[in-house]
């Protein structure tokens, strides 16, 4: 048994995330147009018509941005919990009653072989969720636009086999940026985003916790306050620091904005390998 992992699109400018198993393929979020869903799609071999579902985190138009064309054009049902489908609803127009799936933030339900579960964060949006997706013993958790990683937070991705975790910015670099000063408030703030030592103190702690052996993906990255060898190397010194080590004690990977990721293939007791859909 395996679930597989592919970051489509990640940052600022747009995230979408595909996982599969050999029954289901779901779509996290659609953040970037529904001709580069599309195009994402078909160069790692998945027909957008064999997408399940689309989960939607919260209304920001980079998570949001393809989700309405995707679903009306290949008839795919879209969840979202009822603040959210509020705020979106004119972002991405109309979509068919059928396909218009309401979840309570906090619940667990079944889609197909997946047990989807959503959990709240702290960002600034209507009523932003995580989520972490299971199949029988295998766990992926999808913790991005953070603010503060509350302890709800980490007691539900710390278990996770796939972790996908912010790792927005470098916070002198936000500090010295060209950002406005709001802007730059709203992302240090406790509802903005986790910057690359937050991510760093969460794994340490992740690690602390047991020895248990894990795949964490960087993501949602910024473009003008980050970079990915910034980030990866900010993370290995913080858990350097703690006698933790990369590639011994955890895998870490690097989710780029404008490209499409590896097919990350997560089963128990492997390490880290490509898979295939």
């Amino acid at each position: 048994m395996e679930l597989l992992f592919c970051s489509i699109a990640s940052g600022s400018s747009g995230n979408c995330y595909l996982i599969a198993s050999k029954e289901t393929k779901i779509l996290l979020d659609a953040g970037i147009s529904g001709k580069r869903i599309i195009q994402g799609l078909t160069a790692i071999g998945v027909d957008c018509r064999e997408i399940t579902a689309i989960l939607i985190t919260h209304e920001h138009i980079d998570h949001v941005k393809g989700a309405g064309i995707i679903s009306r054009k290949n008839d795919i049902p879209i969840f979202a919990n009822a603040k959210t489908w509020e705020k979106m609803e004119g972002s991405i127009g109309k979509i068919d009653a059928k396909n218009k799936r309401l979840f309570f933030t906090g619940e667990t339900f079944d889609l197909n072989d997946f047990l989807i579960k959503s959990y709240s964060i702290p960002h600034d949006a209507a009523d932003p969720v995580g989520f972490s997706i299971y199949k029988e013993d295998l766990q992926i958790s999808v913790a991005t636009d953070i603010g503060d990683m509350t302890e709800d937070i980490f007691n539900e991705i710390s278990n996770a086999d796939f972790l996908v975790l912010e790792a927005n910015h470098d916070i002198e670099m936000l500090k010295m940026g060209r950002y406005p000063w709001y802007l730059k408030q709203r992302i240090l703030s406790s509802i903005g985003h986790l910057s690359n030592v937050d991510a760093g103190k969460t794994l340490i702690k992740i690690l602390k916790k047991d020895n248990k052996e894990r795949q964490v993906l960087l993501a949602h990255l910024s473009h003008e306050n980050n970079f990915p060898e910034m980030a990866y190397q900010t993370i290995k010194n913080i858990l350097e620091e703690e006698r933790y080590y990369i590639g011994k004690d955890i895998l870490i990977h690097t989710a780029l904005r404008e490209q499409i990721s590896e097919i990350y293939s997560i089963r128990k007791q492997e390490r880290c390998y490509y898979g295939s859909l």
